[in-house]
């Protein structure tokens, strides 16, 4: 439970938890503030732009519950399926690492649960955790900027996107059934097979080649399944594609595959819990995050 928070009556609301993708959230908090660090050279601006942005979170949403889940290696599942899938990435930016270590830390002692599997992407512990709570009498929100949840998103799963880091005066955009399919063109239960066609180039999943999002749109509204589309090459247009579709139909059944999320992971959470003013204070004095501990102590013991 958050403490300091608003407890809502149950008769008139239903407990709203919010899902993190924490490796998406950090590396926009990552980018977002630059050159800080500190005084001994340590970066820290990770760590205040995570700070900061679930501050607001809070403060903008008001959820009952977050849980935050992160990546841990790669995810040797898809890459057997792909040798490539995310090799285009690259090693993570100087400071990055020194201070994800440090963010997990916070993010127990600022009271959310979170959790992260060797093997496994926090795409597939979310989708397990929105599995798991399927049943149960509340919201779900899930939080990161990754399209590739937008297939979890239905009547009882928002998908939340934080501000764009090239212009946070857009602010956080929550996105419904509806939402999903003004920005994609295609409903939640479409999305698995408008990025099997055109593929998902921050994941080096190669798409159709000449295929974009309109021509795909334009073909899931035709033929309405991958399975129709494929059975129907022939019917396609612009004529060209015919035998693309045709000769790419198991790389198709590739792409849908990959993108497909794990539902049924197996891991070991922490628990959600009061925040942990100890660790909190222990954290911000070695990070010099003065001004931070300050306002901790002004959101959480004033209560």
């Amino acid at each position: 439970m958050l403490r300091g928070r608003t407890i809502r009556d149950n008769c008139k609301a239903m407990k709203k938890i919010f899902l993190c993708d924490g490796h998406n959230l950090a590396f926009r908090a990552f980018y977002g503030i630059r050159e800080l660090s500190r005084s001994d050279g340590f970066p820290t601006n990770m760590i205040h732009g995570w700070v900061r942005s679930f501050w607001r979170l809070e403060d903008d949403f008001s959820p009952d519950e977050i849980w935050v889940f992160f990546d841990r290696g790669g995810c040797p599942q898809r890459e057997e399926i792909l040798p490539q899938y995310k090799a285009n990435r690259g090693s993570p930016p100087d400071g990055f690492v020194e201070q994800l270590e440090i963010v997990k830390g916070l993010t127990g002692a600022m009271g959310y649960g979170w959790a992260e599997k060797e093997g496994l992407e926090a795409d597939d512990l979310i989708a397990t955790k929105v599995k798991e709570l399927k049943d149960h009498d509340c919201e779900m929100v899930i939080v990161s900027s990754d399209k590739d949840l937008a297939q979890l998103v239905c009547p009882q799963v928002k998908q939340l996107l934080p501000p764009p880091t090239a212009n946070p005066r857009m602010g956080w955009r929550m996105l419904d059934e509806q939402g999903v399919k003004e920005k994609f063109g295609v409903s939640p239960a479409e999305i698995l097979d408008y990025l099997a066609i055109i593929g998902d180039q921050s994941d080096n999943i190669p798409g159709l080649s000449g295929v974009g999002p309109k021509t795909a749109v334009k073909w899931i509204q035709q033929f309405g399944t991958m399975e129709n589309l494929i059975a129907n090459a022939g019917r396609l247009t612009p004529k060209r594609f015919c035998s693309v579709v045709h000769e790419r139909r198991e790389d198709l059944g590739r792409n849908l595959e990959l993108i497909s999320l794990i539902d049924n992971a197996e891991y070991s959470p922490t628990l959600p819990a009061s925040v942990n003013m100890e660790m909190l204070g222990d954290i911000f004095s070695k990070m010099e995050m003065h001004k931070s501990w300050e306002e901790a102590q002004k959101r959480y013991l004033a209560k």
